[in-house]
């Protein structure tokens, strides 16, 4: 049972959406990318190798046919994936790393905003030797943390 809980744990903490939307974000730029190996680079290969789409970059043993240009295509594809993927993750460590400073900024800020009373837990003015709403008297005058 121990596995689901941690299974409903991980489904309500967002990170099944946060997934889901960069499976379909990488689908999506995936064939984008498909489209630039298919359409520019690989002609461009053609044009620079000289030959028709038969003869760019492949080798035809008997009863096969070994693509270069298709392998290459890959290559490229996999590295402009990776690269993106990359920038983005970069890009989203570097936010969230912001994110928690300012919220820890916020917090230690309204921790230092005002002394309080350590019985009744209302706020007191810094140098105040008895807290006005409960009356109780203080060792030493209170003072901001």
């Amino acid at each position: 049972m121990k596995i689901v809980d941690e299974f409903k744990e991980f489904i309500n903490q967002g990170n099944v959406m946060d997934m889901a939307v960069g499976v379909i974000i990488g689908g999506a730029f995936t064939s984008i990318v498909k489209s630039l190996t298919d359409d520019i680079i690989n002609p461009m290969i053609t044009a620079i190798t000289g030959g028709g789409t038969d003869m760019a970059g492949s080798l035809v043993v008997p009863g096969t046919n070994i693509d270069f240009g298709a392998f290459i295509s890959a290559i490229i594809n996999f590295f402009i994936v990776a690269l993106v993927v990359f920038a983005i993750v970069k890009s989203f460590n570097k936010i969230q790393e912001a994110s928690a400073a300012l919220l820890k900024k916020e917090a230690e800020e309204a921790e230092a905003a005002a002394p309080t009373c350590p019985f009744c837990l209302e706020e007191v003015k810094e140098g105040a030797t008895r807290c006005p709403h409960c009356g109780a008297a203080f060792d030493e005058p209170a003072a901001a943390k």
